[in-house]
C-alpha cells in the first residue's frame, strides 16, 4: 500500500504541475503594471483588460475542456495546455504593442481554463476516497506555489536589473524587466508537458470508453488490487446505468433531479471570487503602493502575501479529510469578512499631505511647483487627494506618478494594511480557495462531471474576469476603503448561504455521493 500511496503523490504532483503555472501565469503580470502602463499609456479600463484578459478565455477554456477530456482523455488536453502556456509566455514576451500583449495573455487563458478544471478532475478520479480531498489539493498548492514564484521572479527581476553585473545589460534585464517576467514562463511549460507522458490516462475515462481491463490495471497502480476490484464493480455499474440513457446534453445540468447541486456549484464559485482574491492576488503591488511604502516595498511585501497562501494551502491539505469541506467554508468566510474590514479601517482612517519634506522628495521631472497650490493641506480620502493633484498637474502626469505621490504623502497604518491582506489570503487559502475544487470534483455526477465542471468554471472565471477588469476601476472612482467594505459584505452573503445550504461531501465514494446527492428523475 506504500507503494500505492507513493505512486499516487507521484503522479498527482506531475499533474498538479499544471497548478503551478495556471498561478504563475495568472500572478506574474501584477508585477508588470507600472512598467506596462507607462510604456504603452494605459487608462484604469485598459489596466484592468490587460489583468482579466486571460480569465475572459480561461473561461472559455473550462467550457471547452471538460467536454473535450471525455472525448480525448485528460492527459491529452494538459499536454495540449502545456503547449499553450508556453506559446502564450514567448508571445506576450516579444510584444511590441498592447494589442500583441492581449493577444498572449488570451492564448495564455484557454490553457489556464484546461489546467485549471482537468488537473483537479483527473487527480479525483484516481484517488482513494479517504485521500482525495487532499491529493486534489495538490493541485490548489502548485498554483499557490506558482503565485509565490511569480511574486518572487518580479522582485527579482527587479532587483537585478539595478545591479551592475555585465549578463544583466547583456539581456536588458533593466528595460526589458516586464518582458522577461511573463517570458520565464516557457520553462516549467514545456517541463510540464515532457512529465505528462509519464502519466496514465484515467481509468475512469478508460472505462467510460470500454477498456475496462486496462482502467483496473491502471487502478491497481493507485489504490491496490483488491480497492482496483471493488471500484471498478462501482464504476461499471454507474457506466452501465448512464450507457442506458441519452448523450449529455447541457440542458441536463438544469434538470430537477440534480438542480441542489448545480445550485451548490454556481453560488461557491461566484462568491470565491467576489470576495475579492483576485484584486488581492492580481493587484498586491499595486495595493500595498496605496499605503505609501514605495515600489521595491510592495513588490517585498507582495511576495509575503505568496508566501501566506502557502503556508495555509498546506494546513487546509492537512485538515480537510479530517474537518469537513462545510466548516472549512464557515470558518473562512468569518475571517474574510473580518479582514476585509480591516482593510477597509486602514484605509478609511487615512490622511494624504504633500507638506515641504513630501516635495522635497518627489523626482526633478515632475511639475512641483505646480503642486504647491496643495502644499500642505489635509485630505480624508485617496479619492480627494488624487483628484486635487489631478487639478494641480494634470490628469496623465498625476497618473504617471501616483505611486511616488502616494508615497510622500500617504498617513496610514501600513502595518494594519499588511496584516488585514495577510489575514484575509491565509482564511482563503484555508478555505474556499481549494475547498471550492475539491467541492466541484465531488458534487456531480459521473455521467455529467466533465461538462458539470466546465459550467461551474465558466461561472467562476466570468466573475474573476470582471472583479478583475473593474477593481482599478473601482479604487479611481469608489476609492481603497469603499471597495474592500464590499468585498465584506460578499464574504457575509456567501457565508449565510454555505451554512444554509452546502452539503458535507467528505469520506464518501463518488459514487456513494451520487446516490446521496442526486435525486431519482
Amino acid at each position: 500500500m506504500e507503494g500505492n500511496k507513493q505512486y499516487i503523490i507521484r503522479i498527482a504532483a506531475i499533474v498538479a504541475l499544471g497548478g503551478f503555472i495556471l498561478g504563475f501565469d495568472a500572478s506574474v503580470i501584477s508585477g508588470t503594471l507600472k512598467f506596462v502602463e507607462t510604456e504603452f499609456s494605459l487608462n484604469d479600463i485598459q489596466l484592468g483588460w490587460l489583468v482579466s484578459s486571460i480569465t475572459l478565455t480561461a473561461a472559455l477554456g473550462t467550457f471547452i475542456a471538460g467536454p473535450l477530456s471525455d472525448k480525448v482523455g485528460r492527459r491529452s488536453v494538459l499536454k495540449f495546455a502545456a503547449l499553450l502556456f508556453a506559446v502564450s509566455a514567448l508571445f506576450s514576451a516579444m510584444s511590441t504593442t498592447f494589442t500583441m500583449l492581449i493577444i498572449g495573455r488570451l492564448i495564455g487563458g484557454f490553457a489556464v481554463g484546461a489546467a485549471l478544471i482537468i488537473a483537479p478532475m483527473y487527480i479525483a478520479e484516481v484517488s482513494p476516497p479517504a485521500k482525495r480531498g487532499q491529493m486534489v489539493s495538490f493541485n490548489q498548492l502548485n498554483i499557490v506555489i506558482g503565485i509565490s514564484a511569480a511574486f518572487f521572479t518580479n522582485y527579482l527581476i527587479l532587483k537585478l536589473g539595478e545591479s551592475p553585473y555585465e549578463w544583466v545589460n547583456a539581456i536588458n534585464l533593466k528595460t526589458w524587466n516586464w518582458r522577461w517576467m511573463l517570458g520565464l514562463e516557457v520553462f516549467p511549460a514545456l517541463l510540464y508537458y515532457i512529465g505528462l507522458y509519464f502519466v496514465p490516462q484515467s481509468p475512469r475515462w478508460l472505462s467510460m470508453h470500454g477498456h475496462f481491463e486496462k482502467a483496473q490495471l491502471t487502478l491497481q497502480k493507485f489504490v491496490g488490487t483488491e480497492d482496483a476490484r471493488h471500484q471498478m464493480k462501482s464504476i461499471e455499474e454507474s457506466i452501465l446505468q448512464e450507457g442506458k440513457k441519452e448523450k449529455v446534453h447541457f440542458g441536463e445540468l438544469f434538470k430537477k433531479n440534480i438542480r441542489l447541486v448545480i445550485i451548490v456549484g454556481i453560488i461557491v464559485a461566484i462568491f470565491q471570487q467576489l470576495v475579492g482574491i483576485n484584486s488581492v492576488m492580481f493587484y498586491a503591488p499595486l495595493i500595498f503602493e496605496q499605503t505609501g511604502i514605495g515600489t521595491d516595498a510592495s513588490f517585498l511585501q507582495a511576495i509575503l502575501v505568496g508566501l501566506v497562501n502557502l503556508v495555509f494551502t498546506l494546513v487546509a491539505m492537512k485538515i480537510i479529510d479530517r474537518l469537513g469541506r462545510k466548516p472549512m467554508l464557515v470558518y473562512g468566510m468569518v475571517g474574510m469578512a473580518v479582514s476585509m474590514l480591516i482593510l477597509a479601517y486602514g484605509f478609511k482612517t487615512a490622511t494624504y499631505t504633500l507638506d515641504s519634506d513630501a516635495l522635497a522628495s518627489l523626482p526633478n521631472e515632475m511639475a512641483i511647483e505646480k503642486l504647491r497650490a496643495i502644499e500642505s493641506q489635509t485630505f480624508a480620502s485617496d479619492l480627494d487627494f488624487k483628484s486635487a493633484v489631478a487639478g494641480a498637474i494634470g490628469v496623465t502626469e498625476a497618473k504617471q506618478f501616483e505611486a511616488v505621490l502616494v508615497t510622500a504623502a500617504a498617513k496610514m497604518n501600513a502595518v494594519l494594511i499588511l496584516i488585514g491582506i495577510l489575514l484575509f489570503v491565509s482564511f482563503y487559502a484555508v478555505s474556499i480557495g481549494p475547498v471550492m475544487w475539491v467541492l466541484f470534483s465531488e458534487l456531480f455526477p459521473n455521467r455529467i462531471r466533465g461538462l458539470a465542471i466546465s459550467f461551474v468554471g465558466l461561472v467562476n472565471l466570468t466573475f474573476a474576469f470582471l472583479v478583475q477588469l473593474v477593481f482599478p476601476w473601482q479604487l479611481t472612482n469608489l476609492g481603497n476603503a469603499l471597495t474592500f467594505f464590499l468585498y465584506a459584505i460578499f464574504a457575509v452573503i456567501g457565508l449565510l448561504f454555505i451554512v444554509a445550504k452546502v452539503p458535507e461531501t467528505k469520506g464518501k465514494s463518488l459514487e456513494e455521493l451520487e446516490v446521496l446527492l442526486v435525486k431519482s428523475p
